[in-house]
């Protein structure tokens, strides 16, 4: 199977190289046409490889928090390479919920660094790697959505954002909430004070999957050691997985009782009566004995 996927993947490999070659022969819409071909090419053969998918993820995490103690001609480069390690990552392993996150974080530190406006296209560029998160697993960046949405002066979006992020498990601390400059725009609002109140009161969190990798809003995996629940199906004192394999049988498991030591019988002591009787009959039988 594996040699298999490999020649299906150099073929897909030669296929794009083609339409490469192409598209550089022709303008336009064609070209263009011809090098979105070749690019979904390039993606098969990528996708779907777990470990560079995570050597590439981790290499990212590394750039981005190196580059957060750096002057800022030095860590603007780290974070535009954290990016591309993160796009990359994404590329390979397009459900990584911890790159689509780290990537949005990394554009909105660069945005900071550079001093642009909430309007500039890093702010774009960062939403849509939070998107993509989102689609990953509802709920994991909405806090990030909502501080571009309250940076942008949009309050509606950003309360919106906030209660999602609070349904999920994903809000972050109360404290760090208030100590977040991102959400300036929004902090005198009444909407915000009663949903901090309300985070603070009783705070409503819906059961998460623990089978299913969760993160912070830094890309951080919060439950790494969670392992997923097999499926069991018992009959007649045997377990079985989903695909009809016996797991285990139930006495395995189950705590058998201890054997209880059998007492010993208490002697009985012999009536006098019988006793009597048994010596009359011995005298008895020795008086028949015939003398010698």
């Amino acid at each position: 199977m594996a040699l298999f996927d490999a020649y299906k993947k150099k073929s897909a490999y030669k296929a794009a190289m083609n339409k490469i070659t192409e598209a550089r022969n022709e303008e336009g819409s064609k070209a263009d046409q011809l090098f979105a071909t070749a690019y979904e090419g390039f993606s098969e053969v990528v996708e779907g490889d777990v470990q560079r998918g995570e050597a590439l993820y981790n290499w990212g995490f590394g750039l981005l928090h190196q580059a957060k103690d750096k002057p800022e001609e030095e860590s603007v480069k780290l974070f535009l390479s954290a990016i591309s390690k993160f796009t990359f990552c994404l590329l390979v392993s397009p459900n990584h919920l911890g790159a689509a996150i780290d990537g949005g974080v990394a554009y909105m530190d660069l945005a900071r660094i550079m001093g642009v406006e909430p309007s500039d296209e890093l702010y774009d560029l960062a939403g849509e790697f939070f998107e993509n998160a989102e689609r990953i697993q509802r709920g994991s960046a909405a806090y990030n959505l909502a501080c571009i949405y309250s940076l942008r002066g949009q309050p509606d979006a950003c309360s919106k954002a906030l209660e999602l992020s609070r349904e999920s498990g994903s809000l972050p601390e109360i404290d760090d909430i208030q100590g977040d400059d991102d959400l300036n725009n929004v902090k005198q609002s009444a909407w915000f004070v009663e949903f901090v109140e309300k985070a603070q009161a009783a705070p409503e969190i819906e059961p998460v999957d623990e089978s299913q990798p969760q993160y912070d809003v830094e890309g951080n995996l919060v439950n790494k050691n969670k392992k997923k629940k097999q499926y069991e199906n018992v009959v007649d004192g045997v377990a079985y997985d989903a695909e009809g394999n016996v797991i285990r049988t139930l006495e395995e498991n189950s705590e058998q009782p201890q054997a209880v030591e059998a007492a010993a019988p208490e002697p009985v002591e012999e009536k006098p009566e019988t006793a009597e009787v048994e010596q009359l009959t011995a005298d008895s039988e020795e008086e028949k004995k015939p003398a010698e």
